[in-house]
Order: structure tokens, then sequence, then C-alpha cells
């Protein structure tokens, strides 16, 4: 099974790695941005739209929350 390394902090750019900090302040899990972060320019268009839509900008907060579990439980992921 192929792996994508997930960068630690010493190999973020300044602003991925004041992301991940904060988002690991909070509880999050940085897998995604770390793992994304091997090719900054898609780090950089993937969260120039995730950021606005999972803020609840396009569509609410609670129906993208209830969108990823449907779909976690879809792939019997249970997060």
């Amino acid at each position: 099974m192929t792996r994508i390394r997930l960068l630690p902090d010493e190999e973020l750019d300044e602003a991925t790695r004041a992301a991940a900090q904060s988002m690991q302040a909070n509880g999050s899990d940085t897998s995604t941005l770390r793992g994304l972060a091997n090719n900054q320019q898609l780090f950089n268009s993937y969260f120039q739209f995730y950021y606005p839509a999972r803020k609840g900008y396009s569509v609410s907060e609670e129906l993208i929350e209830m969108v990823r579990l449907r779909i976690a439980r879809h792939n019997d992921c249970f997060t």
C-alpha cells in the first residue's frame, strides 16, 4: 500500500507550520495538511477552496459535518 509522507514541522513553510500548530493546539488532526504539503501548489489550491467551504460560507458547517460523517460511514470509517 502506498503511503504519503506526512511532513514534520521543520519541512513546512512558515504559514503551513503556523496552521498545523494551531490545528494541533485545538486537538485537530493535521495529517491531511501535512500530506498535501508535499506539493505546495496543490496544497495552496486545495486550502483556498477548503477553508471557506468548511467554515460554512457556502454551506452550513452542520451540513458539512453531517455529510462528512455519512461518507465516512459508507466507507466503514468510524471517525
